[in-house]
């Protein structure tokens, strides 16, 4: 045998080695047959028979009378998320920067961070709370919850989608272990590798981390002041039939822009007329002035399904997050919940958060979280534009400003040399899909109060226009 036929045969090998790793064969799946992998890779059955028997003998794959040959799942590697998808540069990729900033030593200051400081937060709403719940029954400190986790904060869940004119019942509520396991979930409901999803380019990073791990393609849709870029988006329900779109509806998670009635509605009857299902994370509502359009309202729960959590208003270290749904969905995601958590949250966590919500200090501390954020955002546009760093649009409310860089600036390239400052940046490209956003970067205005991050800014742009 010629040394070009073991070349294509160890191709092969390599191929079906590569769809295992990446998890697009997982143990048990079946091959495909010999001919018709002969005809997908280009080469003679001969050369796909040698390189199946040269995997079976490996331990890789097996052989099954009369049936095919099947993944066994010896040696499998450890999925590396990483290296899936495009490669990057470390420092524009979401772990980098959700590593620095959840790592961080107390001096390192985090501009970047997606979270406010601990003294923002309602922490004698909550030690109030713990202290209650020190005197609760041994039960609830000590026994799993219920599978679709505290009725009464469901219930407190249900008087809010009440005042935006949601109709639903406590059955259509699932609570979760935070928002990013309420993604996950829907994600192993609905999706299978290889699916498309739509996201907004920019978007949260974390979406395209949670779907890199899920194995689909993820295909971007610019996002507007007034939301997603709606002539793309329609050409992108033709042209890539995706099975899911996720997005923040109000201040969107960079861009802080929010969702216009037209372009709600547009997107919604769009969705309709191609079976398209819609995430609608909403974990900032609570930041904003006055509620804006949102498509589960439109929609009534049918094909949107709304998440959200409390880590952002209450605390992120009292995890809670939630999906309201069809009751049709909810009851498979209270099965899938069980079968990878055995049951919801902490039951600690969410009588904690009811016992808050329910009390009248949180409606207290939102205002004053809001008029904070209405003098930070002022302040940090004003200090900011002293560095020619100019946000893209005037947020409606909540802590992000989306800006550009003076012309010639690269956000990674900053972020890395602030970083030396310690200083933990959020820049542009690690929330583009497109890889198109490297004059922007997003800043926390919540975490903009030191001078030094400023003073950093400032030597970073002098060296690099050197």
């Amino acid at each position: 045998m010629g040394s070009t036929e073991i070349t294509r045969t160890e191709s092969l090998m390599n191929a079906v080695r590569s769809r295992i790793a990446n998890r697009a064969l997982s143990p048990g799946d079946r091959l495909p047959s010999v001919r018709r992998f002969a005809e997908t890779m280009g080469v003679s059955p001969s050369t796909v028979v040698e390189a199946y028997d040269r995997l079976e003998a490996e331990g890789v794959i097996r052989a099954r009378r009369g049936s095919g040959f099947y993944v066994t799942g010896a040696d499998l590697p450890p999925m590396a998320l990483a290296e899936m998808g495009p490669s990057r540069e470390r420092d524009v990729d979401p772990f980098w920067v959700s590593r620095q900033s959840l790592d961080a030593a107390p001096s390192v200051l985090k501009p970047g961070c997606g979270w406010l400081p601990a003294d923002w937060m309602p922490n004698a709403a909550l030690r109030k709370g713990l202290r209650a719940l020190g005197r609760a029954d041994d039960t609830l400190l000590s026994d799993y919850g219920s599978t679709r986790g505290s009725l009464a904060l469901r219930r407190l869940l249900l008087g809010r989608f009440a005042d935006e004119g949601i109709s639903a019942t406590a059955d259509q509520i699932l609570l979760t272990s935070s928002g990013t396991q309420a993604t996950d979930l829907i994600c192993r409901l609905l999706l299978r590798p290889g699916d498309t999803v739509l996201v907004d380019d920019p978007c949260y990073f974390n979406f395209q981390a949670l779907l890199r791990a899920h194995q689909v393609r993820i295909v971007g849709i610019p996002f507007t002041p007034t939301g997603p870029d709606t002539a793309a988006f329609e050409q992108a329900l033709v042209s890539d039939s995706p099975r899911l779109y996720i997005t923040n509806s109000a201040l969107h998670n960079p861009t802080g822009g929010s969702l216009s009635p037209q372009t709600a509605h547009r997107i919604v009857s769009a969705a309709a007329i191609h079976g398209l299902t819609i995430v609608e994370d909403d974990i900032f509502a609570d930041f904003e002035p006055t509620l804006s359009p949102r498509l589960a309202t439109l929609d009534g729960l049918n094909r949107v399904i709304r998440i959200g959590s409390f880590s952002k208003t209450l605390s992120a270290a009292a995890r809670c997050g939630y999906i309201a749904a069809r009751t049709d969905w909810i009851e498979n995601l209270v099965d899938l919940q069980l079968a990878i958590n055995f049951g919801g949250p902490s039951p600690v966590a969410t009588e904690l958060i009811a016992g808050v919500l329910a009390g009248g200090s949180y409606r207290k501390h939102m205002d004053e979280v809001r008029q904070r954020l209405t003098r930070a955002r002022k302040d940090a546009a004003n200090r900011l534009a002293a560095l020619g760093i100019v946000p893209w649009i005037k947020p409606r409310g909540g802590y992000y400003l989306w800006c550009r860089l003076p012309d010639g600036h690269d956000s990674t390239a900053l972020a890395r040399r602030c970083m030396e400052d310690g200083v933990v940046l959020a820049p542009g490209n690690v929330f583009s899909v497109s890889q198109s956003a490297r004059s922007f970067i997003r800043f926390n205005v919540a975490h903009l109060g030191d001078r030094q991050i400023f003073s950093s800014l400032r030597t970073a742009m002098k060296e690099a226009a050197r």
